[in-house]
C-alpha cells in the first residue's frame, strides 16, 4: 500500500511539474480577478487590446469559413464520389499538414510581392510600372486566413472523411432512393450527421491558429501571439505579457470547451460496418469534383515546396557551409533529445494511470495533456516567470552560503528549451502510447504479475515489446513538430543557439527569403514523415471497412 501512494504520489507531482506554465499564467488571472495591479492591464485595453481581439476574431471567423468549406468539401468527394485521382487525392490532401503556416506564408510573398515572379511577369507582358496596376495584398489580414486556411484545413479533412466513412449505407440509400442526388445527399442527409466532426476539427484548427505567432508577424497582423511577443520584448514589460497570454488562455479554454461539447454530442453520428456505394461522377462532374480537390493541394503544397525547392537551388551553396549543417545538427540534436524526453514522460505517465487508475491520477494525468492546446508563446512566458524567480532564489541563496553568484542557471538554457517543448508536446506522445496500451489486454499483466514480475518488469519485457510501433510513432511525431516549433524556440532558446526554424524566420523578417529557403526546405522534408504514416494509416483503415462488403458505384 505504502508503495502505491508513493508511485501515485510521483504520478501527480509529474503531471504538476509538467503543468507549471499553465498554473502561473492561471494564478496571473486569479491575481487580477482578486484585485491586484491592474494598471498594465488598463492602460493595454485603452491602447492596443481592442486591436488584438478585433485581429483574432476576425482571423479566427475568416479560417474557420475556409478549413470548413476546403475540409468537408473535399473529405465529401474523395469519400462519397469516384473520379479521376480520386485515390490518390484522397491521401496527398494531407501533404499541406508538412508545411508550417509561416514557411508558406514566407513562399507566398516571394511569388506575390512586386518584386516576385508573378508580378515581374505581368509588368513585362504589359509594360506596366510601379503604380499602374492593382494586386492584391499578401501581407495583410486576408493574406494570413487564406495562409492559415490552406495549411489548417487537413484538420477537418481527416476528421470528416472518418466520419463519411463510417456513416450509415442505410440512411444515404434511403436518401437516394427517393430520388436525391449527390449535392443534395451531402446538404440534407451527410451534413447534419458529421457537424460533431467538422466542430472537432474547426476547433483543432483554431487553436492553431491562436497558436501561430510566424505568420500574423510577418504579415503586420496584430493578434495576442504577436502582442505578448512585443510586449515582452519590446516593452520589457513582463507582466503586461503574463496578463495578455491570460487572455489568450482563457480564449484556447473555450475553444477545448466547445470542442468537448461538440464530442458529447456525437450520438446523432449514425455509423455502420457497411460503406454507402459511391457516386461515379462522370463529364463534368468528374472533371469540376478532380480540379475542386487538386486547388488546395496545388496551393496548400506543391506550390509551395516548388517555390522552397527554387529558392534553395539558387543557394545550392549553402547545402555546403558547415555552418548550415551544424544548425541542422543543433535543430535535429534538440528534437531527439526532446522526443526521447517527452515519450519516456508519457510512458511513465501513461503506463501510471494503468497501473493505478485512481481519480487523481487520471485528472493529473489529464491535466499534463494540455499543453498542446497551449500555444508554445503562452507557455513559453509562463515558464520563464517560472524559471527566472527559482534562478533568483539559487542566486540569493549562493550569496548567502557561499558569497557566490552562480548566474541564470535555468533560464535561457537548454533545459528552458526541453521544458517547453515538454510541455507543449507531452499530450501527443501520451495519446500515442496510451492508443499502444488499450491494445494489450489487462489479463497480459495479470498473469505476469502472478508469476512475480513488478510492475517496472511488465513495462519491460511485455509492454516495451509490443508498445515499439507506438513508441516509434510518437518518437517521430514529437521531434517533428520539435523541429517546426517557432516561438517557444525564439523565446527560451541560449543566445548562441540556432536552429533552423529560428534562421528562416530571421532570414525572412531581413527580406532575405531565398535564404530561407535551405532551412524551410529541410524542415519541410522531415515533416512529410508523420504526413506519411497518417496517410498509410488511414489508407488502411478505409480498406478494411471496405473489405466488409464488395459494393458497385452508383452511376450520378
Amino acid at each position: 500500500m505504502g508503495f502505491n501512494l508513493w508511485r501515485q504520489f510521483t504520478l501527480v507531482l509529474t503531471a504538476v511539474v509538467i503543468g507549471v506554465p499553465l498554473l502561473v499564467i492561471c494564478w496571473s488571472v486569479l491575481q487580477l480577478l482578486g484585485g491586484g495591479d491592474t494598471s498594465t492591464l488598463t492602460h493595454l485595453w485603452a491602447t492596443v487590446v481592442p486591436e488584438y481581439i478585433r485581429n483574432s476574431v476576425l482571423l479566427l471567423l475568416g479560417v474557420a469559413a475556409g478549413v470548413i468549406s476546403i475540409g468537408v468539401s473535399t473529405a465529401w468527394l474523395t469519400t462519397a464520389c469516384r473520379f479521376p485521382g480520386q485515390r490518390f487525392l484522397s491521401w496527398a490532401l494531407l501533404l499541406p499538414l508538412a508545411m508550417p503556416a509561416y514557411i508558406t506564408a514566407y513562399t507566398y510573398t516571394g511569388m506575390l510581392d512586386f518584386a516576385g515572379p508573378v508580378q515581374s511577369t505581368l509588368r513585362d507582358w504589359f509594360g506596366w510600372g510601379y503604380g499602374d496596376y492593382w494586386f492584391p495584398q499578401v501581407r495583410s489580414l486576408s493574406g494570413a486566413i487564406l495562409v492559415l486556411s490552406l495549411v489548417l484545413f487537413p484538420y477537418v479533412y481527416l476528421i470528416t472523411r472518418a466520419t463519411f466513412i463510417q456513416q450509415s449505407a442505410t440512411t444515404l440509400e434511403a436518401g437516394r432512393s427517393l430520388g436525391l442526388n449527390p449535392w443534395q445527399c451531402f446538404l440534407r442527409l451527410a451534413l447534419p450527421l458529421a457537424r460533431p466532426a467538422i466542430v472537432t476539427g474547426t476547433t483543432l484548427a483554431l487553436m492553431e491558429t491562436l497558436a501561430d505567432y510566424g505568420t500574423v508577424q510577418y504579415f503586420g497582423v496584430t493578434t495576442f501571439t504577436t502582442g505578448i511577443f512585443r510586449t515582452w520584448y519590446g516593452l520589457g514589460d513582463l507582466q503586461g505579457a503574463l496578463q495578455l497570454a491570460g487572455m489568450l488562455l482563457v480564449a484556447v479554454i473555450l475553444l477545448i470547451f466547445i470542442e468537448r461539447w461538440s464530442r458529447s454530442q456525437a450520438r446523432y453520428d449514425q455509423r455502420s460496418n457497411r460503406p454507402a456505394p459511391p457516386f461515379q461522377l462522370t463529364g463534368w462532374k468528374a472533371i469540376a469534383a478532380s480540379i475542386a480537390c487538386w486547388l488546395p493541394l496545388v496551393f496548400g503544397f506543391l506550390l509551395p515546396a516548388l517555390q522552397l525547392a527554387s529558392w534553395s537551388l539558387e543557394r545550392r551553396e549553402v547545402w555546403a557551409d558547415s555552418a548550415f549543417w551544424q544548425l541542422t545538427f543543433n535543430s535535429f540534436g534538440l528534437a531527439v533529445l526532446a522526443a526521447v524526453l517527452v515519450v519516456i514522460m508519457a510512458l511513465w505517465l501513461a503506463y501510471g494511470r494503468r497501473q493505478l487508475p485512481t481519480r487523481i491520477v487520471r485528472t493529473s494525468v489529464a491535466f499534463a495533456g494540455l499543453g498542446y492546446a497551449i500555444p508554445g508563446l503562452v507557455i513559453a512566458v509562463g515558464l520563464m516567470v517560472f524559471l527566472t524567480t527559482l534562478d533568483h532564489g539559487i542566486i540569493a541563496l549562493s550569496k548567502a552560503w557561499f558569497d557566490y553568484n552562480p548566474g541564470l542557471l535555468l533560464s535561457g538554457t537548454l533545459f528552458a528549451l526541453l521544458f517547453a517543448y515538454s510541455v507543449r508536446f507531452l499530450s501527443v506522445s501520451l495519446q500515442t502510447i496510451n492508443a499502444g496500451l488499450g491494445e494489450i489486454r489487462p489479463s497480459m499483466d495479470e498473469a505476469a504479475r502472478i508469476q512475480g514480475y513488478s510492475p517496472l518488469q511488465v513495462l519491460r519485457k511485455i509492454h516495451l515489446p509490443l508498445l515499439r510501433p507506438s513508441v516509434l510513432t510518437a518518437l517521430i511525431l514529437v521531434g517533428v513538430d520539435v523541429l517546426k516549433e517557432l516561438p517557444a524556440t525564439l523565446v527560451l532558446r541560449p543566445f548562441d543557439f540556432n536552429t533552423l526554424a529560428v534562421r528562416a524566420y530571421e532570414m525572412a523578417g531581413d527580406e532575405r527569403l531565398p535564404d530561407a529557403g535551405p532551412p524551410a526546405l529541410m524542415m519541410v522534408l522531415v515533416g512529410l514523415i508523420p504526413v506519411i504514416l497518417l496517410s498509410r494509416a488511414m489508407l488502411k483503415s478505409q480498406q478494411s471497412a471496405l473489405k466488409e462488403q464488395e459494393f458497385v458505384p452508383v452511376t450520378a
